[in-house]
């Protein structure tokens, strides 16, 4: 796990904490901003509308992420019926997450194909610009995974017709623990669910950048 690079590579240790604190506070903030520009206050009123890392990393989450290999950050409080957007509201707040990310990977990745040409492989700045890509890239994809309380099921329950109400009552219920069962199974029991999954958008992205 990550943690374990601070006895062995301290340096890629520190620019690892770096790249997921970078990754946590952009998407957890843009989850605020567009509550905010759709009239909703409450992220603002709780002092989260802010890039200071300090408002958004949850420290159990945090944790986690080090020793276990996933975690999380602070959810981003939101009233829904503050939102100017009834229908689409929540997904716009949950998708401004994701969208962060990929805007973020596009930067970055650019940033190092331009760098690459004047700087070495081994490069501690490249090495971290190669770390932040990473970690956008699994905080995009993982996110927009469809079992609540992910963003992805935002958008699944604004798209999903009245009839289906039944799933979404079904998975805002036992989403959080089919997504528990999935997680633990993939890191302890070696199923590598999500591990295959991010490498298809880590080999999408090694195409561009």
């Amino acid at each position: 796990m990550i943690f374990y690079l601070l006895f062995s590579e301290p340096m890629l240790f520190f620019i690892w904490l770096l790249a997921i604190v970078y990754g946590i506070t952009i998407h957890e903030f843009s989850h605020i901003l567009a509550a905010r520009l759709q009239g909703d206050d409450t992220g603002e009123r709780l002092g989260r509308l802010t890039l200071n890392p300090l408002a958004h990393l949850d420290t159990v989450g945090f944790l986690m992420l080090l020793f276990v290999g996933f975690g999380w950050g602070k959810p981003a409080p939101y009233n829904p019926y503050n939102l100017k957007f009834q229908k689409w509201g929540e997904a716009l707040v949950a998708l401004a997450g994701p969208v962060s990310n990929l805007i973020s990977i596009v930067i970055f990745g650019l940033l190092g194909n331009l760098l690459a040409s004047y700087l070495g492989p081994g490069n501690l700045l490249l090495q971290f610009l190669g770390f932040l890509l990473l970690i956008n890239i699994v905080l995009l994809v993982f996110n927009l995974i469809p079992i609540p309380p992910l963003d992805g099921s935002k958008l699944l329950f604004a798209i999903l017709p009245q009839r289906f109400n039944y799933v979404e009552q079904y998975l805002t219920a036992r989403g959080p623990w089919i997504l528990l069962v999935l997680i633990i199974a993939d890191n302890f029991l070696g199923i590598n669910i999500f591990s295959r999954l991010f490498d298809v958008f880590f080999q999408l992205a090694g195409r561009f950048f």
